[in-house]
């Protein structure tokens, strides 16, 4: 089972990145990031990408996540809901039989730093219910938080700064400690150059010069079947690269 998740910054300006993204790498299952789209202001053929099942979730101009499940993976249209802490069409989520997979787009918290703070705490009881029930669950996207100091380059770390914040990542670490794992480090722990967002200025993508900001967190029993993951730096236009999982589930 292959799982991307990318904030692409803008469906309408990346949408020839995405098609050629999803020709290539064929998800299973595709979370997408602020689309920055209403689904009136997509193309047809983008609403209803050839051999997925997909759901838009967005508003003009600001924020919203996608959500895509591969036919071939699944082959009856799959149940897409929303928590109750959605707000600003930040998470959707499709039961799968593997699991639960959410499409994830959190707060940058730059003008309302509470409101991150409520969604993070949000997430984690949402990810505790999931322990607490025994039901697996997967979280993947732009989390906005660097996890540790080594998931920043050098000459980005700030102390004060929102996403490097000690009681932004202290809630992050509750989170994983629900029973997930972040897919990405536990194969690739000692990696002090694995970034996934770069400002866009002063070439800091070439130079890798970044954040990890995306994630795939994964129930520890489906975490453990991850054969890789990895992060495409070169992959389009959008400040962000997109990450892709994939686990021996099917």
């Amino acid at each position: 089972m292959k799982i991307a998740t990318w904030n692409v910054n803008g469906i309408r300006a990346r949408q020839a990145e995405v098609q050629a993204f999803i020709e290539r790498e064929q998800p299973d299952v595709l979370c997408l990031q602020e689309i920055k789209a209403a689904v009136d202001q997509l193309p047809v053929w983008l609403c209803e990408l050839e051999g997925y099942w997909c759901y838009w979730h967005g508003g003009k101009g600001y924020s919203g996540v996608g959500l895509h499940v591969r036919k071939a993976a699944c082959s009856e249209r799959p149940a897409f809901h929303h928590p109750d802490f959605d707000y600003e069409h930040r998470i959707v989520t499709v039961r799968l039989p593997q699991a639960t997979v959410a499409s994830i787009y959190v707060p940058n918290g730059g003008k309302d730093f509470p409101a991150k703070m409520r969604f993070l705490e949000a997430m984690d009881a949402y990810a505790a219910g999931f322990q607490a029930a025994g039901l697996p669950l997967i979280m993947c996207g732009d989390l906005n938080v660097a996890r540790t100091e080594m998931d920043v380059h050098p000459k980005e770390r700030k102390p004060r700064a929102i996403g490097q914040l000690p009681e932004e990542r202290a809630l992050i670490e509750r989170i994983l400690g629900r029973g997930l794992v972040d897919v990405h480090r536990a194969l690739d722990p000692e990696n002090a150059e694995l970034f996934t967002w770069w400002a866009p200025w002063r070439n800091m993508k070439q130079r890798n010069i970044g954040w990890r900001l995306d994630y795939v967190f994964a129930a520890q029993r489906i975490a453990e079947r991850a054969s890789s993951c990895v992060v495409q730096r070169e992959a389009g236009t959008s400040d962000h690269g997109p990450v892709i999982a994939v686990f021996d589930l099917i």
